[in-house]
């Protein structure tokens, strides 16, 4: 499956979630399903942000964009976290105001049956996304399908409150869990901000460094040395630039088939890797 296939059944799945979430609520009446549809809303705005950065994306580099335009994936992501922040004051507001006037559910059994029927359906989204993400290495992928999985254990949390209610009635419960899924959406939320803003400021790889030091090490035999090696990720692309060390004596056609080799053997261990190397000689400074 590919990303753009994902993001499509990521925005439907979010469509048929969401109308069931909302079911719920009207047949109970319960702020913690409310809080659980209108994270929904927000999964829908997202996978559908998701879907327009993995085809802006997949844009070829231009005159404007030398380096393509995968940087869309980590401003999808960006955003989103931005929106489940909000999403969750806004939950913590409705559940707040319900705390002190809790209202007497109804239904509850039958609103928690169609409840369980949606997070089994976000489940199964978030397990695609999940997979496709690690296939493509796709950023915006990776934190939806965290958004969506972070989604389920909330709304497992809501069903098992809303349970105790079914059995004690005790009511006031209702917005206290609802308050619960806002500071977990919020963490969330936090989380994807964080993760994304690494990649738009930059920020090296360190695991694939390790693994291409690796790599360049066991060819070691092959050239003098290499320095200067830095990454940076843009969406599911990583740019790896290097400084690699040969003989005086090597000509410019071996030295340009080393190049290739290893470049080759980096984009077969970091999929995706875009590869520079800059070759130079090494000249002993003659006393």
């Amino acid at each position: 499956m590919q990303k753009r296939e994902a993001a499509v059944i990521a925005l439907l799945g979010g469509l048929l979630v969401f109308a069931l979430k909302l079911l719920a609520y009207f047949i109970s009446g319960s702020v913690a399903l409310l809080s659980d549809a209108l994270e929904s809303i927000i999964n829908i705005v997202a996978s559908a942000m998701m879907l327009v950065s993995i085809i802006i994306s997949a844009r070829p580099a231009d005159e404007n964009h030398n380096y393509g335009h995968n940087k869309a994936e980590n401003l999808s992501c960006f955003v989103e976290g931005i929106l489940i922040v909000i999403a969750a004051f806004l939950i913590a507001e409705t559940a707040i105001g319900r705390l002190w006037n809790p209202i007497v559910l109804t239904e509850i059994n039958l609103a928690i049956f169609v409840s369980i029927t949606a997070t089994a359906c976000n489940f199964l989204i978030s397990w695609t996304l999940i997979r496709v993400s690690r296939k493509t290495g796709s950023i915006a992928l990776e934190g939806d399908a965290k958004h969506i999985f972070s989604d389920v254990l909330s709304t497992l949390g809501v069903l098992v409150g809303l349970t105790i209610v079914s059995i004690t009635g005790w009511s006031i419960l209702d917005p206290i869990m609802a308050l619960g899924v806002a500071a977990l959406i919020v963490r969330m939320g936090l989380s994807l901000l964080l993760k994304s803003s690494k990649d738009l400021m930059d920020q090296s790889c360190p695991e694939e460094e390790t693994r291409i030091r690796t790599l360049l090490t066991k060819n070691k035999e092959r050239f003098i040395d290499f320095h200067c090696l830095r990454t940076r990720k843009s969406g599911s692309m990583v740019f790896v630039e290097f400084h690699l060390c040969v003989k005086e004596s090597v000509s410019t056609k071996d030295a340009h088939d080393l190049s290739d080799d290893l470049e080759a053997q980096i984009k077969k261990e970091v999929p995706n890797a875009e590869v520079l190397i800059h070759v130079e000689p090494n000249i002993e400074v003659k006393k």
